[in-house]
């Protein structure tokens, strides 16, 4: 019975802080790949500078669709934090964010793209509030703190 009642206290009182963005700018000229872009210089840059914007909050888990602009987005942050760049499948979202929200992991930085970031952003805060970003639109982030299974707060910024 003891054992019972700690455990629902852990589980209640589990903290999570999930970043989300969009890779950074892909290669958009006439010999890039149209389907799996690499980053661009200017992407290169923006995902050293994400890796430092994040250091603060020290992601445990760092995940990414498999595609070469967003693991690229993603490996300096891996990197400075020597963890493995976790795959995910967005076609499956709701099972990454069950996963998340499992996770004994406390703080995650997710590198998506235009349309599935912000719906992983309403899955994660259970409100449709965020739309597609343009596609031009690469500077984003969301910070969604949930505290005892419920949202805390959500701050969108730039990066």
């Amino acid at each position: 019975m003891v054992i019972f009642i700690i455990g629902g206290i852990e589980a209640q009182a589990q903290k999570k802080t999930i970043i989300l963005v969009r890779h950074a700018e892909k290669d958009i000229s006439a010999t890039a790949d149209k389907v799996d872009p690499p980053l661009n210089d200017i992407g290169l840059e923006r995902a050293k500078r994400l890796a430092t914007t994040v250091k603060r909050y020290k992601p445990g888990a760092v995940y990414s669709t498999n595609f070469i602009r967003t693991r690229a987005t993603a490996t300096p942050t891996a990197v400075w934090r020597k963890k493995a760049v976790t795959i995910f499948d967005p076609k499956k979202l709701d099972e990454l964010v069950a996963s998340v929200m499992a996770s004994k992991t406390k703080r995650f930085l997710i590198v998506a793209h235009n349309t599935t970031t912000p719906t992983l952003a309403n899955l994660f805060i259970k409100e449709e509030k965020y739309k597609p970003l343009l596609e031009t639109e690469y500077s984003k982030m969301w910070i969604i703190k949930i505290r005892n299974g419920k949202l805390k707060s959500v701050e969108v910024t730039d990066y």
